[in-house]
């Protein structure tokens, strides 16, 4: 009863549910890190992992396009214009709304099922073509496990859906907990499943992680009101509103989703286990772009639609200037410590098992490049959502196919110097291109949008990461002088104690330079223990007069 009014509890604010998303986040990228080092030792960065991310290429490609497309961009803001009653959900009023619902899970599924069952059929001529370096069995496994695979877009394409529902009614827990179910589903996978089926084990795993993934949100629709239904009717007015939304959101996902593949064939032609040790070291650098990029954005999203439904522009305004600060606020620094610390950050989170030294370097070295470009990927997702708040799908679809023309260019070129860092240096650089254009967009789409505030702002926040990391260079290189470097504690200690420090230093700088941002964070979080210190006492009270 308690974990059930808990997950349909309504977050009061935009970061009260940032906080929910980002703990909810921070689980899954913990358990997102121990599937990565399950999969590394057991299997290194070698052929077998290289068959594993490749295989999941086309599979993320349909879901993305269709499921996830529809969900970020026309979903909400169309399902938000709908509910009548935001504190009855179950109000005859709101009726239609359910039927949109409904509508929509079902058109989403029948293309999901038709698309899907289609391009598994076409998988032993794809695949190739996206892995021309791959050959025999190498080749056929990865055939394989891609037509595997293909159960799972319509699965979590249903499951999208029923986030977005949440998302709408400021629930966000459930929805935040989705992709901690889907992570366990993936490591029972390679601890279990690939014991009796081998390398199909792990897209067994993949299956039953996106089942568990639609299971944790299904009870909150439910209680919120929703029954399944068949309605099919794609001219309903408010779907037509989604597709004409849409469009242009599928092709700007069709573009970013071009970027991995790209990525994957360029590393298929050169040496084995590229292909895992990109990977490896992108879901590394994701894990600050989750945390705190991802869930900031998701929070404000509903946010952003309600204030441009209502035309008030100068609260969207400043919604979305609070939330890009501080978004920079929490990534600058740890941009620089993801760099300083890189080596550390693979060894301690990968380093085992089959995870060799020379897996180590290379993957530290990739993440250290991809990292250079973390506090754009982090805006990213805020920026985008900015434009589908104000049903404009069109400039997102630009930015995201000219960086995408910028990383073909690059990493095509770069690969022949650098081989797997050089697929990372185009994917930094046409992210970094993709975050200025749309910055640019913005500035002449909405008047006034940005202020002079920002600059000094960012300043600040780079100045202080800078001397930061300085000092936690010094203090690494002090403290690998007293532990013992060849164990796994050692490079533990040295990484956390270098971190603590450099953070230290940072929140000095930051309180000194007076960054606004830092400074009611941390009276924020100060205000919100004490009223819970007070609570917590007050009951203490009661129970013992009772």
């Amino acid at each position: 009863m308690i974990f059930d009014k808990l997950l349909s509890k309504k977050a009061s604010s935009v970061a009260t549910a940032a906080v929910v998303i980002a703990i909810a986040g921070l689980l899954s990228r913990v358990l997102g890190i121990v599937r990565d080092r399950v999969l590394a030792g057991q299997f290194g960065a070698g052929n077998e992992l290289d068959i594993y991310y490749a295989a999941f290429r086309i599979p993320d490609l349909l879901i993305n396009l269709i499921a996830l497309g529809a969900l970020s961009a026309g979903f909400i803001p169309i399902f938000i214009g709908l509910i009548k009653k935001e504190d009855d959900p179950n109000s005859p009023a709101n009726k239609e709304a359910w039927s949109f619902v409904s509508n929509i899970i079902n058109i989403i599924g029948v293309i999901l099922v038709f698309f899907g069952g289609i391009l598994a059929v076409l998988s032993p001529w794809l695949v190739p073509l996206m892995t021309p370096g791959f050959s025999g069995e190498k080749l056929s496994m990865t055939i394989t496990l891609t037509q595997i695979l293909f159960l799972s877009p319509f699965i979590l394409g249903i499951s999208s859906i029923l986030g977005g529902v949440l998302q709408s009614f400021r629930q966000f827990l459930a929805f935040s907990l989705a992709p901690v179910m889907y992570n366990i589903g993936i490591i029972i996978g390679a601890k279990f499943f690939v014991q009796y089926w081998g390398l199909y084990g792990l897209a067994y795993g993949v299956i039953l992680g996106a089942v568990l993934h639609l299971l944790i949100q299904l009870p909150g629709l439910i209680r919120l009101g929703w029954r399944p239904c068949w309605i099919f009717k794609p001219r309903e007015k408010s779907f037509v509103q989604v597709l004409k939304l849409i469009g242009p959101r599928i092709l700007g996902l069709a573009s970013g989703q071009v970027n991995f593949i790209v990525i994957t064939v360029l590393a298929s032609t050169i040496a084995a286990g590229s292909l895992a040790i990109f990977n490896l070291a992108n879901n590394l650098q994701s894990f600050p772009v989750s945390f705190f990029g991802v869930s900031f954005a998701l929070a404000v999203f509903p946010l952003l639609s309600r204030h441009f439904a209502s035309g008030k522009e100068d609260e969207f305004q400043k919604s979305f200037l609070s939330t890009f600060k501080q978004i920079l606020l929490f990534t600058i620094p740890f941009t620089a410590l993801f760099i300083i610390l890189r080596i550390q950050i693979v060894r301690v989170v990968l380093g085992a098992g089959k995870f060799n030294w020379t897996d180590t370097v290379l993957t530290a070295d990739t993440l250290g490049i991809l990292c250079l470009s973390l506090f754009a990927q982090a805006l990213l997702p805020l920026l985008v959502r900015v434009f589908y708040a104000r049903h404009n799908t069109l400039l997102p679809f630009w930015s995201s196919f000219i960086s995408m023309l910028v990383n073909l260019a690059l990493s095509w070129y770069l690969i022949k110097v650098w081989g797997v860092m050089g697929l990372a240096f185009g994917f930094t650089i046409s992210q970094l291109v993709n975050v200025a254009l749309l910055i640019v967009f913005l500035k002449f789409k909405v008047k006034d949008i940005w202020h002079d505030g920002l600059l000094s702002f960012s300043f600040k926040l780079t100045f202080a990461a800078l001397i930061m990391g300085f000092v936690t260079q010094v203090t690494k290189t002090a403290v690998g002088t007293y532990v013992d470097m060849d164990r796994f504690w050692g490079v533990l200690t040295q990484g956390f104690v270098a971190g603590l420090v450099g953070l230290i230093v940072f929140i000095i700088l930051a309180y000194a330079f007076k960054v606004e941002e830092l400074i009611v964070f941390v009276a924020s979080m100060k205000r919100k223990l004490l009223v819970k210190f007070r609570s917590d006492k007050e009951t203490i009270i009661d129970e013992d007069l009772t």
